[in-house]
């Protein structure tokens, strides 16, 4: 299986060489064509592999940087800032704007071309194993496209696998974002149609009925309340959200710090992950939130010290004091997800403990899976959707918590308050729960909390820092793409 996974890798990625289309200005050459190469199951199954090359590859800084560094709990690191300052200072501009859209669009169309040439394919009578990779692929396309509306809002839309530099079929004009979460919506409805079942896949780095029904909350419960979906918007994610809670084989560990731990991937949490290995992926983003070897200071106490040797890290960006002081002493989350550094009696610095990898050789690799979504996030979003329905989230903030505090629990059973007091608290205890995930800018995004949480926006308030801009590299090449309002100086 492995032999056949880097065969058909190697084939997919000949095949699937363009990216976004745009991208390219000239014919794209292959020694593969679609007709020789659309043939087999082995050929299908090899195109989906690729497919999550391309996702892992956002996964690494791309999707977090998006989904995180904007937000109020990032801060300058002990080397510097890494290039990092302009996202938490947002100072982005569309000279430096950070990711941009073309490793999504290389996602969408590895996904495109499953979509159209897996129907000649002949599965031998295994239709089961050919609905299962289409229902992947339309949930991967879904994923991508709902990372980018977000970013960027409006995007151009490609339903269709680009396989020529032909400029009527790649320059096109964005779609609005009705349109897009219309086909996102659409390409849900028709994954959770074609999975054969709801079993939780090995390792849960691949996409199933789950993971594609926790997506599907999450774009309801955005569209509700960022799209005047309303209450139409959020009884569909209510629905979606008990699907995935009501999942065989998906619960919450005891333990919190158990979750992220390197040799506990797949655990019965993960709805979805992306598979990080040695020597087939790099280190992922938890490396710059690290410290190097060289910087820790020589007066650490020994507990400390024999937790964070070696270093290995970049330490060019990381928790702030402020976001540390937010959390309970009590609250075991606390320490499974930052440490905190002291050198002559002061604070020297807070560095990440989640997804802090593992230990081969006397090196560090930064080899975590990158979780999208796991149990607690999920009823976490389901808190917010029954309290957005006027309906009581005590429940599912009270199964988060006593995990939480465990013996301390008591001391912080969540209560039923009014709905803005309700969000507060959910919103909070999100920060708890999965600071260091990439979820905390789409979260104040959604809870209308930018310009009154993030330091570096506190008196901007200006709806375009709620869009990324689009890079002018990317402009340069795109000549029906508009700049977003506000960025276009």
């Amino acid at each position: 299986m492995k032999n056949l996974y880097h065969i058909t890798l190697l084939l997919t990625a000949s095949l699937l060489v363009l990216s976004c289309s745009n991208e390219l200005d000239q014919e794209p050459r292959s020694i593969i064509s679609n007709q020789s190469f659309w043939k087999t199951q082995d050929d299908a199954e090899g195109a989906l592999y690729g497919a999550y090359v391309d996702l892992r590859e956002v996964s690494r800084f791309d999707l977090n940087i998006l989904g995180e560094y904007r937000s109020d709990i990032l801060g300058i690191g002990l080397a510097g800032d890494g290039g990092y300052r302009k996202y938490y200072e947002n100072t982005i501009s569309a000279d430096d704007a950070g990711p941009s859209w073309e490793k999504f669009y290389k996602i969408i169309n590895s996904s495109n071309l499953i979509i159209k040439y897996i129907e000649d394919i002949d599965f031998v009578g295994n239709d089961s194993a050919k609905n299962n990779i289409l229902a992947e692929a339309y949930t991967m396309r879904a994923f991508a496209y709902f990372v980018m509306v977000r970013t960027w809002g409006k995007v151009i839309l490609h339903t269709e696998p680009i396989e020529s530099a032909n400029t009527e079929l790649t320059h096109k004009e964005r779609s609005s974002k009705q349109e897009v979460f219309n086909l996102i919506k659409a390409d849900l409805e028709k994954a959770i149609a074609l999975f054969p079942n709801n079993d939780m896949p090995d390792g849960r780095n691949r996409w199933s009925l789950a993971g594609a029904k926790a997506l599907k909350g999450d774009v309801f419960l955005w569209t509700g309340k960022m799209e005047s979906g309303g209450a139409e918007d959020f009884t569909v994610a209510l629905s979606a959200f008990n699907d995935v809670v009501g999942t065989a084989g998906i619960d919450l560990l005891p333990n919190y710090s158990d979750v992220h731990k390197f040799d506990n991937k797949g655990n019965n949490e993960i709805i979805m992950a992306v598979r990080y290995d040695q020597f087939e992926s790099s280190n992922n983003y938890i490396q710059d939130m690290y410290i190097l070897s060289q910087q820790i200071p020589s007066d650490l106490d020994p507990t400390t010290r024999d937790l964070i040797v070696p270093g290995g890290g970049n330490a060019i960006v990381l928790p702030t004091k402020s976001t540390a002081d937010q959390f309970s002493l009590d609250d075991s989350r606390r320490n499974a997800t930052f440490v905190e550094l002291f050198s002559q009696g002061e604070l020297y610095a807070i560095l990440a403990q989640k997804n802090t990898g593992t230990v081969i050789d006397g090196s560090r690799l930064f080899l975590n899976d990158v979780v999208l979504y796991r149990l607690a996030d999920i009823l976490l979003m389901r808190a917010e959707t029954l309290n957005a329905l006027d309906q009581d989230p005590s429940d599912d903030m009270n199964r988060v918590r006593e995990r939480a505090y465990g013996e301390n629990f008591p001391d912080h059973v969540f209560v039923n308050q009014s709905k803005s007091l309700n969000d507060e608290e959910i919103l909070r205890e999100r920060l708890f729960e999965l600071m260091l995930e990439g979820k905390r800018w789409w979260d104040l995004v959604r809870f209308n909390k930018v310009f009154e949480l993030v330091p570096s926006l506190q008196g901007r308030d200006d709806d375009k820092f709620l869009v990324w801009p689009i890079g002018n590299s990317i402009l340069s090449l795109e000549p029906k793409v508009e700049q977003n309002p506000g960025w276009d100086f």
